[in-house]
């Protein structure tokens, strides 16, 4: 059976990993992206893990998932915040298969959690299915009959950006934001404070966490709906770590959803967590490879 290197390289952390064309994942590690060194030592780094697997074994192409805008033709990064400096025109594809002489592909890492999440997760065998990771911002993916649409630039589903009010999306309900709120609100370094422990006090009664949890779900909620109304998916995939939380975070976003959304639209509209976690985008990266490809 054919083995893929596969890389998911996130802001903060890079995993990786060899998966099977079944769909195996063989092995995983991880490894800092320590960003602030920019696009040029990243794409080194990818370069020192596929070097290390293909000298130990036969590998047959190489699938990355990747923050920033990516041209999926070229394998290139075409836009990326300044989290992560010099990374717009870092050109995996090229450098990739010109080292190695093996098939490489290259996905946004949302899209390759859309992705992930069609095949073998929450939102298996759906016809249109909305992927959104809640993280330091927030992230979209469309998935249609299995392919992700991208829009007329690549730039489609770039949901964060959607206005509310004075400012948008992200800025209003990422799990960022509700970790900052919480630590003014308590006038306690933000360090301090982290999802895990935001819910457990939460769940605990504390008042302010619990305010906190309710306005960004509100949040959620109305955002959620307002993307429904356009596109009409028949799931919505709900991903990101503070997702982790689901029997807590569950019916609060139902309720803000549906107060939001009609009722119609809402009893056609299912809403479910993500399943794969820290796999999502190895997974999502080998399944955009094997669509480009046709592996079997």
């Amino acid at each position: 059976m054919k083995k893929y290197v596969c890389v998911d390289i996130g802001g903060t952390a890079i995993k990786y990993g060899v998966i099977e064309s079944d769909g195996q994942i063989l092995c995983r590690d991880v490894t800092d992206t320590d960003a602030q060194n920019g696009g040029p030592a990243i794409l080194n780094k990818v370069r020192d893990i596929v070097e290390n697997f293909c000298a130990r074994e036969k590998i047959s192409g190489i699938c990355i998932s990747t923050a920033g805008i990516v041209d999926t033709v070229k394998g290139e990064i075409t836009y990326s915040a300044p989290l992560i400096p010099d990374y717009t025109g870092i050109g995996y594809k090229r450098a990739l298969e010109g080292r190695f002489g093996i098939p490489c592909e290259v996905e946004n890492d949302v899209n390759c959690a859309g992705l992930a999440e069609f095949y073998t997760g929450a939102s298996a065998g759906s016809q249109i299915s909305l992927m959104l990771t809640v993280g330091t911002g927030i992230g979209g993916s469309l998935v249609m009959n299995g392919e992700v649409y991208r829009g007329f630039s690549g730039s489609a589903c770039e949901v964060g950006y959607l206005s509310m009010g004075d400012s948008d999306f992200q800025t209003l309900g990422a799990a960022s934001i509700l970790t900052k709120k919480v630590a003014e609100r308590k006038n306690e370094p933000q360090k301090d404070w982290d999802g895990y422990r935001i819910f457990e006090a939460a769940k605990g009664g504390d008042v302010i966490c619990l305010n906190a949890i309710d306005e960004m779900t509100e949040v959620l909620g109305l955002g959620i709906a307002n993307i429904c109304y356009v596109i009409n998916p028949q799931v919505v995939v709900l991903g990101g770590g503070i997702m982790a939380q689901k029997e807590f975070l569950k019916e609060r976003i139902e309720r803000a959803v549906s107060k939001h959304l009609m009722p119609e639209i809402f009893r056609n509209t299912k809403l479910a967590f993500a399943k794969h976690g820290n796999d999502a985008g190895m997974l999502g990266a080998f399944y955009h490879f094997r669509q480009r490809h046709r592996v079997e």
